[in-house]
């Protein structure tokens, strides 16, 4: 029963250091597509466009950027 006891703290200690990772990895999503979004707005308000085209496509392509940075962080 000693080993049991043992083993506990380390998978405890390995579960909060993977939602510590998981968790800034979301963080660095939200990070990652803000500042597409905020690109592409300030692009659409200086063109003065009426449709906010740049907007939505810099979002999507923040979207992508973010899932390769996510899922390269998976892989290591």
């Amino acid at each position: 029963m000693a080993e049991n006891e043992q083993k506990q703290p380390n998978d405890s200690g390995k579960a909060v250091n993977a939602y510590a990772k998981y968790t800034g990895l979301a963080f660095q999503m939200i990070a990652v597509i803000g500042i597409f979004a905020f690109a592409g707005y300030e692009i659409d308000k200086a063109g003065q466009h009426t449709t906010m085209w740049v907007t939505a496509a810099l979002s999507l392509a923040g979207v992508f950027v973010s899932l390769y940075l996510v899922i390269r962080s998976v892989k290591n």
